[in-house]
Formats: structure tokens, sequence, C-alpha cells
């Protein structure tokens, strides 16, 4: 049975995943995607190297030699230390990766070493458009490999274009994946009473997240994946221009700052990326887990309401 060139690029990229491979795109052109280059090299290791059936062995050969005594132990040769499987095709491919794209992926880079900031700062009534024209960029994207792992909708952003205040979260969960929108689930409830806390409403911010494709099981995404999809984000910020970003847990954190630290270190003090101050909290869905720190994301809460001037709802 054949397969379809979607279950052929998905079967290549687990295989190099398999081998350790996670950075498959070049460094230097991160827009350039690596699968077109897989699908054209499988197809020419393929037309080289035909996987023929093995010659099948006569039939007087096979029972002579399941007749024959077998040799002492001591004589049996030793067993190889490389794998004996059988030739494929994927292992001309690669073998002929260079060691640039077979190395791991290094340490995050800070958003701020990614791009130069932009001169121009866009007007309020300019900023929906441009970022309809960053979403109109992605399109159905299928620049990493969570484009092939049961995405449904991607995940933009949701809120004010022109918002003070922006929440950068993870990837989208399952409810997220359904709909299209950002912490519609029941971190994206608990999000809500957060912001609703700080004396703002969900439309007066802005909400995105590293990746805007679901992750399998929600799992923390791969390098190569946050690291293909963080241009948008960077667009975003750039857009928006919020005078503070919160960081919603520690993936979101590291990628934004581009540093690998623990939660409890980065949090209760300032940090910044892109011209806005960033504070760090924990990820809503933590808070699901382990209510318990509930009242430590209020402290980092209130930190970013001293700087913005925000002051919590009156009781009724």
């Amino acid at each position: 049975m054949s397969l379809t060139p979607q279950q052929n690029l998905r079967a290549y990229v687990d295989y190099l995943r398999d081998l350790g491979i996670y950075d498959l795109y070049r460094r230097d052109e991160p827009q350039t995607l690596l699968p077109e280059l897989l699908r054209t090299a499988i197809a020419d290791s393929v037309s080289r190297v035909p996987m023929a059936a093995p010659p099948p062995v006569p039939v007087a050969r096979a029972v002579s030699a399941a007749a024959a005594p077998l040799p002492p132990r001591a004589a049996l040769p030793p067993r190889p230390a490389a794998s004996t499987k059988e030739a494929s095709p994927f292992d001309l491919l690669a073998s002929t990766l260079s060691p640039e794209l077979a190395a791991p992926m290094p340490k995050p880079i800070p958003f701020d070493d990614l791009a130069p900031l932009p001169l121009k700062i866009l007007s309020p009534a300019e900023r929906p458009a441009a970022l309809e024209a960053v979403r109109a960029d992605i399109g159905d994207c299928t620049r990493c490999p969570l484009a092939y792992a049961g995405r449904h909708k991607i995940v933009f952003a949701d809120g004010d274009p022109n918002a003070r205040l922006m929440f950068v979260g993870e990837g989208p969960g399952a409810d997220e994946d359904a709909s299209g929108l950002p912490f519609v689930g029941k971190a994206g409830q608990l999000l809500n009473n957060m912001i609703g806390a700080m004396g703002l409403k969900r439309e007066e911010v802005y909400i995105a997240n590293i990746v805007k494709c679901r992750p399998p099981g929600n799992r923390t995404p791969e390098p190569v994946e946050a690291n293909t999809c963080t241009q948008f984000l960077i667009k975003q910020i750039d857009i928006v221009r919020p005078e503070v970003i919160v960081a919603l847990g520690a993936t979101a954190a590291t990628y934004l700052l581009g540093v690998k630290q623990s939660l409890g270190s980065l949090r209760g003090r300032w940090h910044s990326s892109r011209g806005a101050k960033v504070a760090v909290t924990y990820h809503p869905a933590f808070l699901l887990r382990d209510p318990r720190q509930k009242g430590e994301a209020w402290k980092d809460l209130q930190m970013v309401m001293g700087e913005m001037g925000l002051k919590p709802p009156a009781k009724a």
C-alpha cells in the first residue's frame, strides 16, 4: 500500500527524530524548510537504492542448514557492535546530513538577539491589519513537525492589538486546538480570573503562545518547533508593543529571555524583551495541578499591577 505525501513526510520526520536529529532547518535561513529537501533527497535515494527483496534460499540448502549441528559456543563469531538492520534509503539520507544539521539544537537565543527592533512604531489604527498580515503569512503552516502531529487549527492569538499587557504561554491544548483561540480551556478560565483580579478584562490584553500548534499529548514543544514558530511571536510583540509581558511558565520564559533557569530564580524580578518589561510566573495549568502556588502567582501579578498602575476591582 502506497503512502500519501503527507504520511511519507511524517515518516521522514519521525525517523530523523529517532536518530536524534532535531535541527531540521537551515540556521542561516530559518524560513527555508528542510522537509522540502527531504522529499527530494528521499525520492532520489529511493531511485538509487532499490529496496529489493532478498533472494530466496534454495530448499535443499535450507534443509541441510537446519540439519547441521550447531558449532560450539566459542566458535560463534562475535556479535557486531552496530545494528544489522536492513538497508534503507533513510540511512543514505542520514549519512549525507552535514554535521551542522545533525548537531543538537543550541541553547535558546533571547528574542532581542534574534532580530533587531523595528524602527517604525505602528499607529494603533495600523496594528490590526499588520497582525492579520502575520497570520496570513503563517497560512496553513507546515514549517515544523507539529503540522503532522494531529493539529486541527493554528492558534494565532486573542485580544487587543493595542494592549498594554501581553500574556505568553507555552502552546495550545485540546480545547484551543479545537477552537483556534488561546487559553479557552480550564487553564484559560483560570487565566481569565487572574486577568479580572488585576482589574482588566480579557479583551483588554493580548494573549499568544510560543508555538501555535498543539504538541501531541500537550507535551513541551521541542526546540526545533519553538525556534521555528517564535519568528511570528516576535512580529506580534513588535506590532502590539506591550508595556509588560507576562511569561506564563518555564517554556515561555526560556524562549522569551533565552535562558534555561528554574522558574523560582526568574520570578520576582523584572526582565526585558523586545522593548517590554517581562515578568515570569506560573502557568495556569500548573496552578490547577498545584493550587498552593496561586498565592505566589498573585505576588507576581501584583508586581505587574504596580508597574502598570493597575488596581484590583472593588469588591461588591
